[in-house]
């Protein structure tokens, strides 16, 4: 079976885990300082903040630029769980948007229209590696006097008109999940320009201190690991050579549904530049393409099979999310990422390739 995904380790990043057991030095110390410096690079130079996961970030972005109780964040549904769950976390409540069926990110008209008296942010995810449409967006939020923080969970080194993904609102949030495009293990940072935010993560992530025994805040204990950030200093010297494979099998992948209409391949904005977290296709018929392609020997994946505001959690938003639904039965991942060879990448496109025979456009 090829694998959908795979985390990329080898023995730079054991060497990197071995130096800092044998240094004793294993919570949040210099290798996590070290970390934040270097992925500042990645974001022109913003201020960085390890913590835990990715879901912890979104959730101290939040707290930390000020969005709490009595708050609406607008927020996509068609997107893992962690987004609608930080904005609770924080003790403000989502709000769910249309997503623009092309790229599967935000509709910036759908988010105008949610806007409302009690709404204070937009909680764009940059889906699958793909940038949402920052500019639109971001003039939505100017003209509302909203807070925009970019959940950038699946996008390192992704990019929109030549700026980074993380420096196109007032904060972001990664993840390094095991499956992301760059892992810890288990991760996330903070991306803001307010040194002040910055400082408020920094409290809220060490149960309200800056320096031992002198608790300012009730905070969390969301710190990261000096293991976990070793890991990610590998992973991020490693991560353009990853993302650049990540684009080169997701060429092949598009070659080879050239002409096939029953099976849309992953749009591209103009401008934007596309990191692949995942390859989604749409089909009209997601059940008999996962079965075929299994039987070829390839691993898929629903991304996601039931929206946000459907799960058990946010059963009382009454949305009306058509695009959100059609995308949530239609929508089916490939195998992408770095830990294919030639052959296999290969063998899916040409798995997919014999489950697409061209006929009329989806729809």
């Amino acid at each position: 079976m090829i694998r959908l995904a795979m985390p990329q380790l080898g023995a730079d990043e054991r060497d990197a885990v071995v130096a800092v057991l044998a240094s004793g030095q294993l919570a949040q110390g210099p290798m996590v300082a070290a970390f934040e410096e270097a992925f500042s690079d990645l974001v022109d130079g913003r201020i960085c903040v390890a913590v835990s996961s990715g879901t912890a970030a979104l959730h101290l972005a939040l707290l930390a630029h000020g969005i709490g109780a009595g708050d609406e964040v607008i927020v996509p549904s068609f997107t893992f769980a962690a987004t609608a769950n930080a904005v609770c976390l924080a003790g403000a409540e989502p709000v769910f948007a249309d997503i623009d069926p092309a790229t599967f990110c935000l509709d910036p008209a759908a988010v105008a229209a949610a806007v409302g008296p009690r709404t204070a942010a937009v909680l764009p995810v940059h889906l699958y590696g793909q940038p949402a449409d920052m500019a639109t967006l971001g003039e939505v939020a100017r003209r509302h006097g909203l807070l925009v923080v970019e959940d950038a969970a699946q996008a390192h080194a992704a990019a929109d008109a030549g700026r980074p993904v993380g420096t196109l609102s007032a904060a972001a949030a990664f993840s390094f999940y095991a499956t992301k495009n760059m892992t810890t293990g288990e991760g996330g940072m903070v991306v803001t320009a307010d040194p002040a935010a910055a400082r408020r993560v920094r409290l809220l992530r060490n149960q309200g201190m800056e320096r031992p025994y002198e608790n300012e805040v009730v905070g969390y204990n969301l710190r990261m690991t000096d293991l976990a950030a070793a890991i990610g200093l590998v992973q991020l010297r490693r991560l353009p050579a990853l993302t650049a494979r990540r684009q080169a099998n997701a060429r092949v992948l598009d070659d080879a549904l050239a002409g096939h209409g029953h099976v849309i391949p992953p749009a591209r904005r103009p401008g934007a530049v596309h990191v692949f977290h995942q390859y989604t296709v749409r089909s009209a018929d997601r059940q008999g393409l996962q079965r075929r392609l299994d039987g070829h020997g390839v691993e898929t994946r629903v991304h996601y099979p039931t929206p946000v505001h459907r799960l058990a959690p946010f059963a009382s938003s009454k949305a009306d999310l058509p695009e959100t639904d059609r995308a949530a039965a239609e929508v089916l991942s490939l195998p992408v990422g770095p830990h294919l060879s030639d052959e296999e990448v290969a063998a899916v496109a040409a798995g997919v390739a014999w489950c697409s025979p061209p006929q009329g456009p989806l729809g």
